[in-house]
């Protein structure tokens, strides 16, 4: 089994220490009119990238997609100045988020699209994806386009084998794309159901988990949303319930101001203040290292069963 970075592809047990969603060079700018979502600065971004690394982070998966600013030849750029391992997608976000020339698409002609990123790269850099994501839901609803986006995605998944990460608008609609993900017969092991620790409904998250799904507690820190304590609660409680294997971490930051250097709180904020609250919490090292190693392996991965990208 293998991932596919930027750099091209190495072993799933050479990833190491993964944040499963972030974003290190994207512009949410156009649409939120808000010159903070524009994260473009390599050098800013490198420097807490560095304090990750000395933690001991070793791999980010990089959710930003077409109509978010995406740019690959940065990642690879990132990837090669700090020996950091960094997965880039294929796909789209969300309405209002979709180029325009996309909005007209129908699934097949994204699907296509996807398809042809993922077996020849990205816009010409030959750089491929390793993910196909971040793909999203709205606020309690599909939109028309997001539909047609999530059948594409379904589609090029199957094919290529990669893996399918979802944007959940404040954790809802989990349920609904895992029922679109079991309509179309696509291996629940195969997906990563996003920003869950935003759904306050354990419930529903545990409905999830149950499902077979990867699910991404991935907004930590960002405690405008939600309190840590109230995600470290909930993910005790997942544990408790037996579903440590199918979890991931990460922070989710798109903004300057989230950045260290800003009073943000970093690229790190996992490692540095979350899973020493675990630990104190009295969860254990061969827990903590599924949640942050072993999981990753498993949901990043391209399996043989799946098709061999060349």
């Amino acid at each position: 089994m293998y991932v596919q970075t930027v750099l091209g592809k190495i072993p799933s047990d050479q990833l190491g220490v993964c944040a499963c969603h972030e974003h290190l060079y994207v512009d949410l700018s156009r649409i939120k009119k808000d010159e903070d979502t524009r994260l473009q600065d390599l050098d800013l971004v490198i420097d807490d990238l560095q304090l990750f690394k000395r933690l001991g982070g070793q791999s980010i998966i990089e959710v930003t997609n077409d109509g978010m600013g995406r740019d690959v030849t940065k990642l690879q750029e990132i990837s090669r100045r700090l020996n950091l391992h960094i997965v880039a997608s294929t796909g789209c976000y969300k309405d209002p988020f979709i180029p325009d020339g996309k909005l007209t698409w129908n699934r097949e002609q994204l699907a296509d699209w996807m398809i042809s990123e993922i077996e020849e790269g990205i816009e010409g850099t030959g750089i491929k994806p390793g993910v196909i994501g971040e793909i999203g839901s709205s606020l309690n609803e599909f939109k028309p386009i997001e539909i047609e986006m999530f059948h594409g995605a379904i589609q090029a998944a199957k094919q290529s084998g990669l893996p399918l990460s979802t944007h959940t608008t404040l954790g809802t609609c989990a349920l609904e794309q895992v029922e679109m993900f079991q309509k179309e017969n696509l291996p629940l092991d195969q997906v990563i159901i996003g920003h869950q620790d935003l759904n306050t409904s354990d419930g529903i998250v545990l409905e999830v988990l149950e499902s077979g799904a990867f699910v991404a507690l991935d907004t930590i820190g960002k405690t405008n949303y939600r309190s840590d304590e109230d995600r470290l609660a909930s993910l005790i409680a997942f544990i408790g319930k037996g579903y440590e294997d199918q979890i991931l971490l990460s922070s989710d930051l798109t903004r300057k101001s989230h950045l260290s250097a800003f009073g943000g709180q970093g690229y790190d904020v996992v490692l540095r203040t979350f899973i020493p609250a675990l630990r104190r919490e009295g969860v254990t090292e061969d827990v903590i290292n599924k949640l942050l190693v072993k999981n990753p392996q498993k949901a990043f991965s391209i399996h043989s069963r799946k098709g061999d990208l060349r």
